[in-house]
């Protein structure tokens, strides 16, 4: 037990209380994004900025490149997003619909596009000097593909949350980062749950039709 306590908080007792709390912080935000997120709430959106462009400094902070990148993207996008969402079309907001070839063919683009985009940052600094560094690589295109499909509201990006999710958990743990492996582990139930609650949303409105 001992062990397991002193795993979670050895990376810790040199760090700052500054980037803890901002841990804390972050990671409060995010899993109240994915939670709103869940409820098809706006709110997915500001709570969500809060948290990732916190984590663009604490990835920054542990030259965490790859993470560091999809922050940022996740800042971009979720400007992007809370613009999808808040706007009218014909005196309605966008709703929840499933990927179309088009959506399918525009998300692997994302997920390759960004997996080769992030391979050649590590490269650049010579970074690929940890198991973690190729897991980046992956999750990295992953949450880009994922975070596109959740902007235009399509109930596929859910399934690619969970996989994300999956592998993120472990990785967050290894990487020192002890506060955020939970959020992980949560942000994994929610977007279990996230799929459960859209698809219901979905399948009442394709039964009315």
């Amino acid at each position: 037990m001992n062990d397991i306590i002193d795993f979670f908080i050895d990376p810790y007792r040199d760090a700052t209380l500054f980037n803890i709390l901002l841990e804390i912080v972050a990671v409060i935000s995010g899993v109240l994004s994915v939670w709103y997120a869940k409820k098809e709430s706006i709110w997915v959106y500001p709570t969500g900025i809060i948290s990732t462009t916190i984590y663009v400094y604490i990835c920054y902070q542990f030259t965490l490149y790859g993470d560091l990148i999809i922050n940022i993207y996740y800042t971009l996008m979720s400007i992007y997003g809370w613009y999808m969402w808040a706007k009218l079309i014909d005196d309605h907001h966008i709703e929840i619909t499933r990927t179309n070839k088009s959506d399918k063919l525009k998300a692997i683009g994302i997920f390759v596009f960004t997996a080769a985009f992030v391979v050649a940052v590590y490269l650049y600094f010579n970074r690929f000097d940890r198991i973690t560094d190729y897991f980046d690589t992956l999750t990295t295109g992953v949450f880009f593909a994922a975070m596109w499909l959740m902007a235009n509201k399509k109930i596929e990006h859910w399934t690619l949350w969970i996989i994300g999710n999956i592998i993120s958990v472990p990785l967050y743990f290894i990487k020192g980062l002890g506060f955020s492996g939970i959020q992980f582990t949560i942000f994994l139930v929610l977007a279990y749950l996230g799929y459960k609650s859209w698809r219901k949303t979905l399948d009442k409105k394709t039964s009315t039709l």
